[in-house]
């Protein structure tokens, strides 16, 4: 009886692995995500806040960590420049690098994760002038893995992904459209 019962479960779990496993080789070998918004600036204002990490506080993850550890190499900005992070399980830990620049228009990088899991992707900032501002769309592709097709099948990984992109986009919006206040004004106190 424990022996056909054993055999029943085995049997089970041996088609549930199968199942997996078939659904994730019919996943793509890569994957792209892409999102875009419009900003009411000039691209050469948009650009100078992408090609520089030092200003990257709109980026949706900066505020999953509190206690993330940061740190800058390379050139300041643009071309050669690095942006490393160490955080807890949100964040993770990773390396960005700026590959190349296309002034006004265009921020090429390369986007090493390590923690929670290892990752190589592409990310690239492109900036075209609109009729209120200039659009901007900010994608990521690169390769997919068993494990990341395997994920795939539970986690719907662009709507996720996705999700985090329009919130940094919105957070890039809000920063540079937000009024500035003249230097040296002083708040008026009731």
């Amino acid at each position: 009886m424990i022996k056909r019962l054993l055999l029943i479960l085995g049997g089970i779990l041996l088609i549930g692995v199968l199942t997996i496993v078939s659904l994730a080789a019919t996943k793509p070998d890569t994957f792209k995500i892409e999102r875009s918004t419009t900003i009411k600036a000039a691209p050469e204002q948009i650009f100078a806040i992408l090609e520089d990490f030092h200003q990257w506080g709109w980026s949706p993850w900066e505020k999953l960590d509190p206690n993330m550890q940061r740190s800058y190499g390379g050139a300041t900005k643009g071309k050669g420049s690095l942006y490393r992070w160490e955080g807890n399980n949100d964040v993770g830990a990773g390396c960005l690098e700026i590959k190349d620049t296309i002034p006004p228009t265009k921020v090429q990088m390369r986007l090493d994760i390590i923690k929670p899991f290892e990752a190589k992707n592409d990310v690239e900032f492109s900036l075209t002038p609109a009729l209120e501002g200039t659009e901007v769309t900010w994608s990521m592709k690169g390769q997919n893995n068993f494990m990341c097709k395997v994920m795939q099948i539970f986690i719907n990984t662009d709507a996720m992904c996705g999700k985090q992109f329009e919130e940094g986009l919105a957070n890039l919006k809000k920063s540079i459209e937000a009024p500035k206040k003249p230097e040296g004004e002083v708040p008026v106190t009731k």
